[in-house]
């Protein structure tokens, strides 16, 4: 029997560590092949402002370091426009600011999530920031593929006590508010502000909110995929 396997497509501006490698090891130790892609191929790079000590531990924050620095799939990652959606079971969106930059407008990216969610086979799970991409993909008809869909992610709310005056976050730009884009394109977005995690599941659109939601996301991932969530 072959193993499940998993697409994760990572921002090379910046991804949040616990959104990648939460995920990334959950699925590992439950069996599923994952492969790493970045839109040119070069190493995804992690925003520093995740490995903060005060923020998640001293002994988190060393584990994510090692694992970015020497697991060989975030060192060599695969080019977006060189893998196809259609040949894994998953596609697995990490958040993080830096997907603004890079995957969220990247047409391969917002490709491989169609294929996923519209596909017979196939499923996705995009987290926090990367939920933008939803602003941007359409589907085969041409519409949005978030009209109509439940969905949560990085809300206005948290948003506000990050970037400044100027929409900017250490000094750079942020192009657009997750929440505003998505509901303009038509989601129906709530990041159920009062819960601990926000994981939202519509079809084959798997939706968390950010930060804390990324271990419940890929465990509700492999409830989807029929796979037996590790003790």
């Amino acid at each position: 029997m072959s193993h499940p396997t998993a697409l994760f497509i990572i921002s090379e501006e910046g991804y949040w560590a616990e959104e990648c490698i939460e995920p990334l090891t959950t699925l590992d130790s439950a069996g599923v092949d994952v492969t790493a892609a970045t839109p040119s191929g070069s190493p995804p790079v992690v925003d520093d402002r995740s490995l903060d000590p005060e923020d998640v531990g001293e002994e988190t924050v060393e584990r994510y370091r090692e694992i970015h620095e020497s697991d060989d799939r975030l060192r060599d990652p695969e080019p977006l426009a060189a893998v196809d959606a259609g040949d894994y079971d998953a596609v697995v969106f990490p958040g993080g600011h830096g997907t603004e930059w890079d995957v969220n407008q990247d047409g391969h990216a917002r490709a491989a999530l169609r294929e996923a969610v519209e596909g017979d086979d196939g499923v996705a799970l995009v987290v926090c920031h990367a939920v933008g991409i939803l602003a941007f993909a359409r589907d085969s008809d041409g519409g949005f593929l978030v009209a109509g869909r439940d969905v949560t992610g990085f809300p206005n709310e948290w948003e506000e006590g990050i970037v400044d005056d100027h929409d900017r976050i250490d000094g750079r730009k942020l192009p657009y508010w997750v929440e505003d884009e998505v509901v303009a394109a038509g989601g129906n977005f709530d990041a159920e502000l009062d819960a601990d995690t926000s994981v939202t599941v519509d079809g084959d659109l798997i939706t968390a909110r950010g930060p804390g939601s990324s271990s419940a996301a890929a465990a509700t991932l492999l409830e989807e995929l029929g796979i037996e969530v590790p003790a």
